[in-house]
This record gives structure tokens, C-alpha cells and sequence, in this order.
């Protein structure tokens, strides 16, 4: 199975790249995973509602460039279906059961995402209803991620 992380932005902070690179170095053994970054855009102090969505189907337009037809779209949004790990485990493998040989995951940027993108996607999934910076839920899906394939392999993972 090949899984991408679509995002917005690029992470400035050491700590959350080398986390990165962690989780992704421990996803080798289970799958080929890749991280595209899109550029974001500016957002002006006091921009109004018609700025923000313009900005968010500007960064719309860059993540599609790299949606792929075939490939099973997750969006991360505070609305998304909510799995506790072991029912995203179970998502992912029951994905793969299925034929899906591509997953695409999409985190938006500071704004979120625009609703093209929500459209396209097979899925909405929420980690929680409160917001996290879009540089940290990058490690922590990657984590879930990781966590889900030790737990689909039947390896132990902490509960």
C-alpha cells in the first residue's frame, strides 16, 4: 500500500521534521509513504470571510495537482468521522481488503480547507473536535498511521 500526507505548508520547526522523518523511517516496513507539501498562502491580519476562502481555494487548487484519480482521499477535518486506533486500523486494512493500493491524506492549513477539496475526498476524518496546529497533525497522524499498521500486523502498541 502506498499512502501520501498532502499538506499545506512547510514545517519550520525542528522538533516536528524530525519527528517526521521518525514516523516515516518506522512506515518503511509497512508500506511506501511520502509527504507533498503545497505552499500556503499569507493570511493578512483582519482578512475577511471572501480573503479567507480565497485563500483556501488557492491552496485547493495546489493540493489537487497532486490528488490522484485512483487513490482513496482522507481529508482532516473537526466535522470528519471519529475512530478511536484500533477502528482506524481496521478502516485501513479494510481498505487494502478492498483493492485500495493508494491512500491520500490531506491537512489543510491554518484556515482549513476549502470545500472542493471536502467534496473530492472519500472521507472526512476528525482526531478530535478541538484544533491543532497543522504542523503538529502532521506527527500525529503519522503516528495513528504507524500505530495502525503494528496493530493490523498484530504487534503490540501502547494503549
Amino acid at each position: 500500500m502506498k499512502i501520501t500526507v498532502i499538506a499545506v505548508g512547510k514545517i519550520k520547526e525542528k522538533y516536528y521534521r524530525d519527528a517526521l522523518m521518525e514516523y516515516g523511517k518506522r512506515l518503511g516496513r509497512y508500506c511506501r509513504f511520502e509527504i507533498t507539501e503545497v505552499e500556503d498562502e499569507k493570511t493578512p491580519d483582519g482578512a475577511s470571510a471572501a480573503e479567507e476562502d480565497r485563500i483556501r481555494e488557492k491552496e485547493a487548487e495546489r493540493i489537487l495537482k497532486h490528488v490522484k484519480e485512483d487513490a482513496f482521499v482522507l481529508t482532516l477535518e473537526i466535522a470528519g468521522k471519529v475512530f478511536d486506533s484500533v477502528e482506524f486500523a481496521e478502516k485501513i486494512e479494510m481498505l487494502g481488503i478492498r483493492g485500495v493500493s493508494h491512500l491520500q491524506f490531506i491537512i489543510g492549513g491554518s484556515l482549513g480547507l476549502h470545500e472542493r477539496i471536502s467534496r473530492r475526498a472519500d472521507m472526512a476524518v476528525s482526531f478530535s473536535r478541538m484544533t491543532f496546529p497543522h504542523q503538529l497533525m502532521r506527527v500525529i497522524l503519522l503516528e495513528q498511521i504507524y500505530r495502525s499498521f503494528r496493530i493490523i500486523h498484530g504487534e503490540p502498541y501502547h494503549k
